[in-house]
């Protein structure tokens, strides 16, 4: 909703991305926050923080009167879903053995995946029917509340004792509960000193670092492909539509497959090295305007695919990693991911302005440049055929037979007229309103200009993604798991005898 929310408000591109450097940094706080889910649970925090969303979401933000309340309500937004980000997949952690850890972190992927594709389809297919911008929020709100009755009414919490402890396989459920009678539980003093270790700082900034790319798409897609490709809105939600469908698929089939092989870190490296390419491809076709339609919903399919499927097996692994440290302190361990997650968008959304300078003039001004180009197409060319010093004259004092005389022939020698025509044709120009005029001879040249910009300055901006995704690969090594499938299962048998010999003792 990005273009038309700036146009309501007239709110500039840049200010726009001082919200959601806003809101992440209130997500980072509310993260660090979230961490009191080790010591008070996670289903309240869940609950609470999807109440407070959809409120905001359904009823604040549609009735925003202002670009400043505006801000105040999505930065208030961030802050509820920060707490949510973390609290979900702690949750999802403890019901969830590491056998079985892939498939249900890629089934809590799925989430945000699911909510992405259908917030594109929603906007794609309504956009011409319902109120530009306020109903999308309404939707989203009034489906956060429904699901806030589901969550309050059937989302359950293991005890401490139960969820303190790494739990490798369904079938240690017997030998779980003896350990849980007799438990000394885990020391939980000084979380963020047994948290804040290499092995958990370091993927965490490197996943974040390679979800650059995912963080652009949910911002900025609409505006680049409008801006770049001239596309409308509805029709870049489409492409919205392929890249979330695909991410979808992805992240549970690459969850699934991880735990058939007991392994994540191939995963991860596979689905790297076909983002790194497929992200290289698609900056490629910043430049290329005669790219089709089709060849982006293929580009950034296999993209999101592949991002997907490095993902998924990694939110796995870092969980478990972080079971390695202490597994009573998975909240503390997911809230130091998340508030990296957040200072990493922060930074992105302050530096893109600087990088993609085309962005501002083009988001402030392009909407409603393009409609007065098209209303008034035969007066720009006009304007055009016009010497800038002769219109500037005209300008000044529209009577001045000199200079109409000076406008007359330069457009009888550009158009190839008449001079009848070129006196119609100068007519038609004194009769575009007074602000209208004003407008494009303020604002006209700088979007052409910005538009002429925009593909090499947003090439730049994805490839500056592309080296995010190369430094998240060395992080892998850091994350707990093994690399062979074969020596996953001799693990996993070496597990086995030693269950069934604390079972029998």
């Amino acid at each position: 909703m990005a273009p038309a929310v700036l146009a309501h408000f007239e709110m500039s591109f840049r200010f726009y991305l001082t919200v959601v450097v806003i809101g992440s940094i209130f997500g980072a706080c509310a993260s660090l926050l979230a961490s009191l889910g080790d010591r008070f649970g996670r289903a309240n925090i869940v609950v609470g923080g999807l109440l407070g969303a959809s409120l905001i979401s359904a009823f604040l933000i549609p009735s925003a009167g202002s670009k400043i309340q505006y801000a105040i309500f999505v930065a208030t937004l961030g802050f509820f879903e920060g707490a949510v980000l973390v609290a979900t997949p702690a949750l999802v952690r403890d019901f969830s053995p590491q056998v079985r850890r892939g498939a249900a972190m890629g089934f809590w992927t799925l989430g945000p995946v699911m909510a992405s594709l259908t917030v594109s389809m929603v906007a794609s297919n309504t956009l011409g029917w319902l109120h530009p911008w306020q109903d999308q929020y309404h939707i989203a709100g009034f489906t956060g509340l429904t699901m806030t009755v589901i969550a309050f009414l059937f989302l359950r919490e293991l005890a401490p004792h139960l969820r303190n402890q790494k739990i490798h396989s369904v079938q240690e459920r017997v030998a779980i509960e003896a350990r849980a009678r007799g438990l000394e539980i885990q020391s939980v003093e000084r979380p963020w000193k047994q948290m804040a270790r290499v092995d958990i700082l370091v993927p965490a900034l490197g996943v974040s670092l390679f979800l650059l790319l995912y963080f652009s798409a949910l911002s900025v897609f609409v505006i680049y492909f409008s801006s770049v490709f001239g596309y409308s809105q509805a029709r870049s939600n489409g492409l919205g539509n392929w890249f979330w469908a695909a991410d979808a698929l992805a992240v549970v089939l690459a969850g699934l497959i991880s735990d058939k092989l007991g392994v994540r870190k191939p995963l991860m490296v596979l689905g790297g090295v076909v983002a790194v390419i497929m992200s290289v491809i698609f900056a490629s076709k910043a430049t290329q305007p005669s790219t089709s339609y089709m060849s982006f919903i293929i580009i950034i399919s296999i993209l999101s695919a592949s991002r997907g499927f490095a993902y998924a097996p990694w939110m796995a692994a870092f969980t478990e990693t972080i079971e390695r440290r202490n597994p009573a302190l998975v909240a503390t361990g997911l809230s130091l991911w998340g508030w990296v997650l957040r200072i990493v968008v922060s930074v992105t959304f302050l530096v893109l302005p600087f990088i993609v300078t085309s962005a501002s003039p083009i988001a402030d001004y392009g909407l409603k440049a393009k409609a007065l180009q098209k209303q008034y197409s035969a007066q720009i060319v006009t304007a055009k055929a016009i010497e800038p010093a002769t219109l500037k004259a005209l300008q000044a004092d529209p009577t001045n037979r000199t200079n109409l005389v000076a406008a007359i022939t330069q457009i009888v020698k550009t158009e190839h007229v008449t001079p009848a025509v070129a006196i119609a044709d100068l007519r038609a120009l004194k009769a575009m309103p007074l602000a209208d005029r004003a407008f494009l001879s303020a604002h006209g040249r700088e979007v052409l200009a910005a538009q002429k910009q925009a593909p090499a300055e947003w090439q730049r901006w994805w490839w500056i993604c592309i080296v995010g995704e190369l430094l998240f690969m060395p992080t892998i090594f850091l994350l707990a798991g093994r690399w062979r499938p074969s020596s996953a299962r001799r693990d996993e048998e070496e597990f086995t005898q030693r269950l069934e010999a604390e079972l029998t003792s």
